[in-house]
């Protein structure tokens, strides 16, 4: 089992999984569902719940996965450049809504859509002389009007917070089932809801639900299979994958990269954002 406290947290957070968190003196302060997670250097985690277990994902047998995606020559690099970069384990609700709502939006846009979000709906909590919100409940935003949504500064994403709200309401996305079953059957559930494609739903499985396989394809991801392995990925050509070139190209990176696919995907990610010097949290 890895070492824990090897863990760097700017890395981590920086690295597009997350939105609701906020860097608060030497501490990184973030919002997991009903929880609020208080994080320090050298490794130390506090949640308001109790509940911060494995958040980043402590359970893996990581020393195994590092070595099995360093096979990859430039996954190899990346690792060793950004020593310490982790995936998390979200709360699934608070990750498939912020998913939806990253939709041709930026990274600050997200943020403050979440934020108004939470403020709006969620619970207040006083915590170490600070007062934070959390994420809404289900209940909550599948009971909104359409005006308290768009008053979030949602825009066309109101329709599709209310729907996937009420998709969990009903019973008719279940995470629990959704961790259970395999990724493809996963994958295809998660897109019945309006405002999910594959790459969205690749973002939920991979960030909340375990799906390690799930390698969440945008115009970053592309970018880095046309630069970096023209010959292996010859089909990342376009704008739009269609359905179908989506799944053949998921096939070919899980062929490539191995069962750990969205860790490679995490560390050529930060790669090439931070080759473009672009901003994070």
């Amino acid at each position: 089992m890895h070492n824990i406290t090897t863990i760097n947290l700017n890395f981590t957070i920086n690295s597009g999984q997350v939105f609701l968190w906020d860097k608060i003196e030497d501490a990184w302060c973030g919002i997991n569902g009903n929880d609020l997670l208080v994080v320090r250097e050298p490794f130390q985690i506090v949640s308001a719940q109790r509940q911060a277990r494995h958040f980043f994902r402590s359970d893996d047998n990581l020393e195994r996965i590092l070595r099995q995606i360093s096979k990859d020559s430039l996954v190899g690099m990346a690792v060793k450049q950004f020593s310490g970069l982790r995936l998390m384990r979200q709360d699934p609700f608070q990750c498939y809504i912020s998913f939806i709502c990253s939709s041709n939006s930026s990274i600050r846009n997200i943020r403050n859509m979440l934020k108004r979000l939470c403020v709006k709906f969620g619970d207040r909590v006083e915590f170490e002389d600070r007062q934070f919100f959390t994420f809404p409940q289900a209940y909550r935003l599948a009971n909104a009007t359409s005006r308290e949504l768009l008053s979030c500064g949602l825009g066309f994403r109101a329709r599709y917070v209310r729907d996937a709200a009420r998709a969990t309401d009903s019973g008719k996305i279940d995470f629990e089932y959704l961790r259970k079953a395999d990724y493809r059957s996963a994958l295809e559930i998660l897109k019945t809801v309006l405002g999910i494609g594959n790459k969205i739903a690749d973002c939920i499985l991979l960030f909340s639900l375990d799906k390690l396989e799930s390698f969440p394809i945008d115009r970053w991801t592309q970018r880095i299979l046309q630069k970096y392995y023209p010959k292996i990925f010859d089909s990342v050509t376009g704008k739009s994958l269609t359905e179908k070139k989506y799944m053949y190209l998921h096939e070919k990176i899980v062929e490539h990269f191995g069962p750990y696919a969205g860790y490679s995907q995490q560390f050529l990610f930060k790669l090439e954002r931070d080759l473009n010097k672009k901003n994070w949290l």
